[in-house]
């Protein structure tokens, strides 16, 4: 028996996703008819991003599963239409995307390189920077990227201290979870790197309160969900000095406005979305696999909690 797969991300994106996608089922001996556009009442699995079209989950009475090609479900999970299993993607694209992007920053910040790339002006400047046993670094959100990020961390010689809603263990880590847990991580934090997920429990977890926690000079880096940061809170931490930059990748509003205080300040760096991206090649091997599962009754990776937002 054929399935009947719904390619529900951007059509832009179909060249890209199409032959991994038909490659992955293959692999995995699933027979299936991928398209762009099959009939509600006939699809069995939607491969689903929010900026396909697709809102209205109602007339799809078979479906089986949403298979998000995205990490992040704070904009799916909202939907009351969509009552079938979300779930979302981990795969090794993005861990390694992530991981790669999080270890360039915290290396660029702790070795003080833009002192040097952007300071060419003829003055030399002798300050050698300290060892990497000797930076703290904190990360908030110890899911899947969190842990490759800390892992990677640790491996290069850091002090790693990670904070989670509940209590995780990660070797190598200095694992903090709760409110108290919170202040804790952040009171030795001298690079944050924010890595959780969009709830309303992580809504502005950093703001002025929390960001007068952090020591004085802190580098914060930003590339989980632009609504974790209060964003006057940063800009007002940021003019007083107490943080000493901002690296962010993700914010409320995408693309950010050419107005926004933050393309401007001589202490913020502004990346466009890129720290990681789902890959086609690397994606399409979680999909199948989760359709594979499915159709073997077994639990589906990555399933969505939509009591706690992810």
């Amino acid at each position: 028996m054929s399935l009947n797969v719904l390619f529900a991300g951007r059509k832009e994106r179909w060249p890209e996703f199409e032959p991994p996608l038909r490659a992955a089922f293959a692999k995995a001996g699933i027979k299936a008819e991928l398209a762009l556009a099959l009939p509600p009442e006939a699809v069995d699995y939607i491969v689903y991003a929010p900026t396909g079209g697709l809102q209205d989950f109602r007339p799809y009475t078979r479906t089986k599963a949403v298979l998000s090609l995205w990490a992040g479900v704070e904009k799916i999970v909202p939907n009351s239409t969509l009552t079938q299993p979300l779930t979302r993607m981990v795969d090794e694209g993005l861990e390694r995307g992530m991981t790669e992007w999080v270890t360039g920053h915290v290396l660029r910040h702790h070795l003080g390189m833009d002192a040097h790339i952007l300071g060419q002006d003829g003055v030399w400047r002798g300050a050698v920077p300290p060892l990497a046993p000797d930076r703290p670094v904190t990360i908030l959100g110890l899911g899947a990227l969190g842990q490759a990020c800390a892992e990677a961390l640790v491996g290069l010689g850091f002090p790693v201290t990670g904070w989670s809603r509940s209590a995780k263990n990660v070797p190598g880590v200095v694992c903090r979870h709760g409110e108290n847990g919170l202040v804790e991580a952040l009171s030795t934090a001298e690079i944050l790197v924010l890595l959780l997920p969009q709830t309303a429990a992580t809504d502005n977890v950093l703001n002025a309160k929390t960001l007068a926690m952090l020591p004085k000079g802190a580098v914060i880096i930003n590339p989980g969900r632009g609504g974790l940061i209060d964003d006057d809170a940063l800009l007002a931490a940021l003019d007083r000095g107490h943080v000493g930059h901002a690296t962010l990748d993700v914010f409320r509003v995408e693309p950010l406005p050419p107005d926004h205080p933050f393309w401007s300040h001589p202490r913020v760096t502004v990346t466009p979305h890129i720290a990681s991206d789902t890959r086609p090649d690397t994606a399409a091997n979680v999909i199948a696999e989760n359709i594979r599962r499915c159709e073997a009754g077994e639990p589906l990776l990555h399933l969505v909690d939509r009591t706690l937002g992810y």
